[in-house]
């Protein structure tokens, strides 16, 4: 929990400088403000996870990603629309959740290092299929790492703005 301004710092950094290309200023706003953000029930559960790296001034958090094994599909604290009963891993798939990498530190296997170990706790955990909701930036790399785009949603955002994202899956074996 004594992360959690750290992590507010490199969502707002990976969504500013890696996500606007694919969504217009007023929706990654928008987002920042209702959707995206820290989401502290995944702290708790244990299944969020940071990478760090060591500079001159000590420490620093790099990139954040997590799963998890309530139904919320997508969102942070904030997101009025949380669901968070826990799924059934007989029936449900676990949910890939909340991965931002700061622009700095992108495009250097940072994220992959972070899916993979977040595939292999929800499969440790009894899941065999995961799911989550893509940023429209985000597809590419899913889509490299084995997950399938299943339906195109809308992210209703506080605003009135929507935040177009990929609702995509993944069985594991």
């Amino acid at each position: 929990m004594a992360d959690v301004p750290r992590l507010r710092e490199v969502i707002e950094a990976s969504v500013r400088g890696l996500q606007a290309n694919d969504y217009t200023p007023a929706q990654i706003e928008g987002a920042l403000k209702s959707v995206y953000g820290v989401d502290t029930q995944l702290i708790a559960d244990g299944t969020y996870f940071v990478a760090e790296t060591d500079l001159l001034e000590g420490k620093t958090i790099v990139a954040c990603g997590g799963w998890s094994k309530r139904k919320t599909l997508y969102g942070g604290d904030q997101f009025v629309a949380r669901e968070d009963s826990l799924l059934d891993p007989a029936r449900d798939a676990a949910k890939i959740r909340a991965f931002f990498v700061h622009p700095d530190w992108a495009r250097r296997g940072i994220g992959g290092m972070i899916l993979h170990a977040c595939e292999k706790a929800a499969v440790d955990a009894g899941f065999t299929r995961l799911e989550m909701g893509a940023t429209l930036s985000g597809v590419p790399f899913y889509r490299a790492n084995g997950y399938l785009e299943i339906e195109k949603q809308q992210a209703p955002l506080n605003d009135g703005e929507v935040l177009p994202i990929v609702r995509m899956a993944k069985k594991m074996a």
